[in-house]
């Protein structure tokens, strides 16, 4: 059985509590070549922030999809194609890595067949996301692929995702955990600004993940990136 983010070189991430650069769209925002685009944010994040993205993206063809950052943000809209739910491995607090699914399928009727999880290694102390869930991010390239390994053999996760969230990460690290995989779909995200940066990435993570370069520089740098992911890829 194959999963749609197996086919996937780049995602878009949109921040709904961030703006798009002044005259832009998301009309422009949907037409950058990205093969996803991921609705999710670590703070100031509301169901109707959330709404007003799908809502502004939902006539276009491009894949949907909500990464809540707690249920009380979880949008139910049939424009959306499914959500992914990160699951924080290296997380100090437990509730970012049961806790609050826990709580989500407690109040919620959850729609299993369009929901699955990322199992998130956060590595960038200074991140929101890393003081947000407590992260412990002081993990060389073997912590990683350990923790790729469990991921995917011990939890059966189908996405392991290195996340470097505002800075650009260590290429042996991402290495490391591309090499700790069978089939499972690698995740990179984390300072990717330029056709160079994407390019590099690209030639360890089976998918690149953008997001502050679209609320920074706006649609035309992401069209780089884009451009930069399936470069590395073609090179494979």
């Amino acid at each position: 059985m194959t999963t749609p983010w197996e086919d996937w070189d780049h995602v878009l991430k949109v921040d709904p509590d961030k703006s798009l650069v002044d005259g832009e769209t998301f009309d422009d925002v949907c037409e950058t070549g990205t093969d996803a685009i991921e609705v999710g944010g670590t703070l100031d994040v509301t169901t109707e922030k959330m709404q007003r993205v799908i809502d502004a993206c939902r006539k276009h063809d491009v894949p949907l999809y909500q990464e809540p950052s707690n249920p009380a943000v979880v949008v139910d809209d049939d424009a959306l194609d499914g959500y992914l739910v990160p699951v924080v491995l290296n997380a100090g607090d437990p509730f970012w890595i049961t806790g609050a699914h826990k709580e989500w399928v407690r109040i919620a009727d959850l729609d299993w067949e369009r929901t699955t999880t990322e199992a998130y290694v956060v590595l960038n102390p200074e991140a929101s996301v890393a003081e947000y869930t407590e992260a412990d991010c002081d993990l060389g390239a073997d912590d990683v692929a350990a923790y790729a390994e469990v991921a995917e053999r011990m939890f059966g996760q189908e996405i392991v995702y290195v996340e470097y969230s505002g800075t650009l990460g260590d290429t042996d690290v991402v290495e490391a955990a591309a090499e700790a995989l069978d089939d499972a779909t690698l995740f990179y995200g984390g300072g990717i600004g330029d056709y160079e940066a994407a390019y590099e990435m690209g030639k360890h993570a089976d998918t690149v993940v953008v997001g502050d370069l679209l609320h920074d520089e706006g649609v035309d740098a992401v069209r780089q990136t884009v451009e930069g992911v399936r470069d590395a890829h073609a090179d494979w």
